[in-house]
């Protein structure tokens, strides 16, 4: 992952004549952090050694911002490469900050409330002296949420002797979060699906989006699509797809994934693999799941007209080429 966000950057350098030097230090980052560290599960028996990651890209805008992933397979150069992506984002809106992303090597689905707490202290007291207001806000990513948030302001704030609230964002309002942040995320991925199909002419009111990860960002963009007047005709989460041609009740999934916490059993639509919503006939496709989902395997059975982000790499740059070749925004 870090070769794709390391090529894309270069690829994007050359088109751009940016300054060698510029360019040769974008490529790395500033600092980077790997932490081990002994979990003791609920047993009280077992014991495990839990690797955690905290890397800073660039400095040189401000304090560095990015979120914490929870992955039985997270990895240093998976961070990097988020790390950077973050840099991208700050710098083309110019927001005042550079990129960092975190990462603890653990499946939270396999955790208790309880273990998941520990983890999540353990490793903020290992990464303290990196983070902080002025220094790097950490945020949710995969497998993390408002309360592991909560938690890491909780522990920061005891080693100060003092709250701190603005040492993370992505926090419960009550603990000084920001209103609508949940769902800014999907929100803006429409957003900029709206005002791209206007662009390049497509109609947004009927327009049939399929989104691939039906998680915090792929829901609430779906919500926002139906909303508009979009018809959703395929979602998909970590284990299944449905697919609808005549349109998905978003609605209805929505509720039913909050009771069931996934989209296997609703009746509303027909099943499928989550690669398989990739390829549903579609004007907006977007990947809202995880990295290198659209690739040179793939990209030649992509049936959209405009393909939108919602996942930190989700094509892969071979792919890029071939969806630019078929005329695929």
């Amino acid at each position: 992952m870090y070769r794709m966000a390391v090529a894309q950057l270069d690829n994007t350098a050359q088109h751009m004549g940016l300054d060698a030097n510029v360019w040769e230090r974008l490529r790395t980052p500033q600092r980077a952090q790997v932490v081990s560290f002994p979990f003791r599960r609920d047993d009280y028996r077992t014991v495990e050694t839990v690797f955690g990651y905290r890397v800073q890209h660039l400095l040189t805008m401000g304090p560095t911002k990015g979120g914490i992933r929870f992955d039985e397979d997270v990895n240093m150069g998976e961070v990097t490469a988020l790390a950077m992506w973050m840099s991208w984002k700050c710098a083309i809106i110019g927001v005042p900050f550079g990129g960092a992303k975190g990462g603890v090597r653990i499946d939270p689905s396999t955790l208790s409330r309880a273990e998941l707490q520990r983890v999540t202290r353990r490793y903020t007291m290992e990464i303290i002296d990196t983070i902080g207001p002025d220094r790097d806000i950490p945020a949710p990513d995969l497998g993390t949420s408002e309360r592991v948030m909560a938690w890491i302001m909780d522990t920061y704030s005891q080693h100060k002797g003092y709250t701190v609230p603005a040492v993370v964002t992505g926090k419960p309002v009550h603990l000084g979060g920001s209103l609508g942040r949940k769902e800014a995320t999907g929100r803006g991925v429409f957003i900029c699906a709206r005002d791209a199909a206007q662009r390049y002419g497509i109609p947004i009111e009927g327009a049939r989006i399929a989104i691939q990860g039906f998680g915090q960002v792929g829901a609430a963009a779906a919500r926002a699509a139906h909303v508009a007047g979009c018809k959703v005709v395929a979602v998909s989460d970590v284990r299944s797809g449905l697919h609808n041609s005549s349109g998905l009740d978003v609605d209805a999934v929505d509720e039913w994934v909050q009771g069931s916490g996934f989209l296997e059993g609703f009746a509303g639509g027909d099943r499928c693999t989550p690669g398989e919503v990739l390829e549903v006939p579609c004007d907006i496709l977007i990947p809202a799941a995880i990295q290198q989902q659209i690739t040179e395997r793939n990209a030649h059975r992509i049936d959209c007209r405009l393909v939108v982000e919602g996942a930190n790499g989700p094509t892969t740059l071979e792919a890029d080429a071939i969806l630019r070749e078929r005329g695929i925004r």
